[in-house]
């Protein structure tokens, strides 16, 4: 299945300058696993070393926040968007 993933300006230039990749994977997990393998240094910007998701990176699948459906282990089908929020600090 193919999902579309939507990355922030600040993530570009870790994914060899794409603003939106295209990804397989049943669930999002194995989508960001197919990701991280083909960029490698991104991978690390998108989830722990156990594999998760950060607290501070809100992931978006469909427009619906993944925290509230089932996280990395939600469904993804062909088509499907996911849209990767950064939280941003300053003052």
């Amino acid at each position: 299945m193919s999902v579309t993933i939507n990355l922030p300006t600040v993530l570009v230039n870790l994914a060899d300058g794409n603003r939106a990749i295209e990804a397989k994977g049943s669930t999002l997990g194995e989508v960001i696993d197919d990701v991280a393998g083909r960029f490698p240094l991104l991978g690390p910007r998108l989830r722990n070393e156990q594999g998760e998701p950060y607290a501070f990176v809100t992931f978006y699948l469909n427009d619906r926040d993944i925290r509230l459906h089932g996280g990395f282990g939600a469904k993804v089908g062909d088509g499907d968007e996911v849209t990767i929020v950064p939280a941003i600090a300053g003052g």
